[in-house]
């Protein structure tokens, strides 16, 4: 891509890649502009230090807070059940179509005509970036630097990348991480390392960001309630929430107990495989709350339509295609269908462990949904 004097708007998360991709641009004089999304990232720098620290340097930085667009996508996969693979959370994946449709107008207003991102050739963010700026964004053209030769020739490997910022004073919470590569945003957490990648590895390799190995969880039970009004959380411990609100609790919670640390080896968009570590404390919470009332709620077509809704939600959100028909549809039946999860359920967390305690104000679901009826020490209770 010949960028001459055009503008060009970095997606900026901090990580090694975009900061390289960055500050070599800059180099080649041209015009960048940095643009930082706030959703929730823990990790060596936070959106506001990274932003922070680029507009300290003299480059042009925007901060823009979609931590309240990334819960709500959040709780909106705890509602499907929508986990990918061997049952973890797409955070990751899901945090793609937050950061584009969220950032896309700021692009725009401030005459950026090349969107630009940090993310590895070949790889799924390649992919799902695509998908959305040309959905999103179809007058911006997509700049992919790990595919250009130039790029990939003067930075060989992450030790390179660590190298050349070292040598431009960037911080050492940047630089030193060359062998390392966290992606995190309020929903969870992926590890990814060289030594993860040898399957002789433990996982005990990765340190943990958003939670705990459940050894090291809190030596006291504790409980928890969560009422939920069409699978979503609207009060914890009685108390009214927000999407973002109820996710940080839970968050904090998981984290006290050990929640939800997982080893899994997946299959990539492009054919490959990789091995990651996945944190997600607060949707495990939340998302084990709403898998307990589907049993209760739901009759048995209802039951198994949702697992399918479930799977291509997961599916289209992993590979970037949250914008269509598929989805769109899915998603809308998935609403039809959880309309029926209205209730209090009562958690107890230890060592790791989310166990549904009870359950309380059953409320009544749509007309058009059968009721249920339940047989106990020989008597009948209804919900519906």
């Amino acid at each position: 891509m010949e960028l001459g004097s055009r503008r060009v708007g970095l997606f900026q998360s901090g990580g090694l890649p975009a900061m390289t991709v960055g500050a070599w641009l800059a180099e080649q004089d041209v015009e960048v502009e940095h643009f930082v999304a706030d959703i929730g990232q823990t990790g060596p720098m936070t959106a506001a230090q990274t932003a922070e620290w680029l507009t300290g340097e003299g480059h042009k930085a925007h901060l823009i807070d979609l931590r309240g667009e990334m819960a709500d996508m959040a709780l909106d996969l705890a509602a499907c059940q929508a986990t990918y693979g061997a049952g973890y959370w797409n955070t990751t994946s899901a945090s793609r179509y937050v950061l584009v449709s969220g950032m896309a107008q700021m692009l725009r207003s401030a005459g950026c005509g090349v969107l630009a991102h940090g993310c590895v050739g070949g790889g799924n963010d390649q992919a799902r970036f695509s998908r959305y700026a040309a959905a999103l964004t179809p007058d911006v053209e997509v700049l992919i630097p790990w595919t250009q030769p130039f790029l990939l020739e003067r930075f060989p490997d992450r030790a390179s990348m660590g190298a050349y910022l070292a040598e431009r004073n960037y911080p050492a919470e940047v630089t030193s991480a060359a062998g390392y590569s966290i992606d995190a945003n309020l929903a969870g957490a992926s590890h990814e390392s060289n030594e993860l990648e040898s399957l002789a590895t433990p996982p005990t390799a990765a340190t943990p960001l958003m939670t705990v190995w459940p050894v090291d969880g809190a030596d006291t039970p504790e409980l928890m309630s969560v009422r939920f009004a069409a699978g979503r959380p609207v009060q914890i411990q009685g108390q009214p929430v927000s999407s973002l609100e109820a996710l940080t609790l839970a968050n904090a919670a998981g984290r006290r107990h050990g929640i939800s640390l997982r080893s899994v080896v997946e299959n990539r968009v492009n054919g490959t495989k990789c091995r990651c570590v996945y944190e997600s404390p607060g949707m495990d919470v939340l998302g084990t709350c709403v898998s307990a009332l589907m049993q209760v709620c739901l009759d048995k077509p209802a039951t198994a339509l949702m697992r399918e809704i479930s799977d291509a939600v997961s599916t289209a959100v992993y590979e970037g295609r949250v914008l269509e028909t598929t989805h769109v549809g899915a998603a809308s039946a998935a609403k039809q269908i959880t309309a029926a999860l209205n209730g209090l359920v009562e958690i107890e967390l230890y060592k790791g462990n989310v166990t549904v305690r009870s359950f309380a104000d059953l409320e009544e679901r749509p007309e058009a949904a059968r009721q249920t009826r339940f047989r106990h020490g020989g008597h009948h209770w209804e919900i519906g």
